[in-house]
């Protein structure tokens, strides 16, 4: 290659390097801001799943509480139950694929029918038949948690399973942009070296030009 050749080439890679350092950074940003907005809505879901299974427990438990002390904690419960489907509804608005979709609709029908048989349970409570009250709290309403419970479960585990699917997604993009600004580090590097070895030439050349031209000979006046 002639050192005209090298130089031009030099030039050139010293415009396109920039370029392409600055391309392959804006592309690498780019994934990974899409994978982080992917990793907090899932980490978002994930944390309403879990609201849910929260609700579904602290329902019960509030449930047999106002079973044992005669009903005084049953405002407790009502403030437990309202709270759920506030979080029902708002898990509605945000959780939108089908299994998600699915999911909530059976929870939504379990619920139902577990506040249908406390219905029940409650107005034996109140007619002074509190034994009666228990016996349907330990027998088919604890059946009806108990599926509830599994639906939340069920919920909670498929949004876990996608925040830790997108979380991986995120690390291979970050590991992806890592691989390409290295490639492109090394690019420059050869840049740099056939700068290097281009100016050499060019100052070999200049020195060689002044050995062959000599000193002048003085002129006779």
């Amino acid at each position: 290659m002639t050192i005209r050749a090298k130089l031009y080439t030099a030039i050139l890679l010293t415009i396109l390097g920039p370029l392409a350092t600055t391309a392959v950074a804006l592309h690498g940003m780019s994934q990974l801001g899409d994978r982080f907005d992917e990793v907090r809505v899932h980490a978002s879901k994930e944390a309403r799943a879990l609201r849910l299974k929260f609700d579904v427990t602290d329902v019960n438990g509030w449930q047999t509480a106002y079973g044992y002390d005669g009903g005084r904690s049953r405002p407790r419960f009502e403030r437990s139950v309202a709270a759920f489907r506030r979080d029902l509804r708002s898990a509605a608005r945000t959780l939108g694929d089908p299994r998600e979709r699915e999911l909530l609709g059976l929870l939504r029908g379990e619920f139902g029918a577990f506040m249908g048989l406390d219905v029940a349970a409650y107005r034996e409570l109140r007619a002074g038949r509190a034994e009666r009250t228990r016996q349907i709290f330990l027998g088919p309403e604890i059946q009806r948690f108990e599926a509830m419970a599994g639906t939340a479960d069920d919920l909670a585990d498929y949004e876990a399973r996608r925040a830790t699917a997108t979380e991986h997604a995120f690390d291979d993009a970050r590991d992806d942009a890592r691989r390409r600004l290295i490639a492109v580090a090394a690019g420059a590097a050869v840049v740099i070296v056939l700068l290097l070895v281009t100016a050499n030439d060019i100052a070999r050349l200049a020195l060689e030009g002044e050995r062959s031209t000599g000193p002048r000979a003085p002129t006779a006046e």
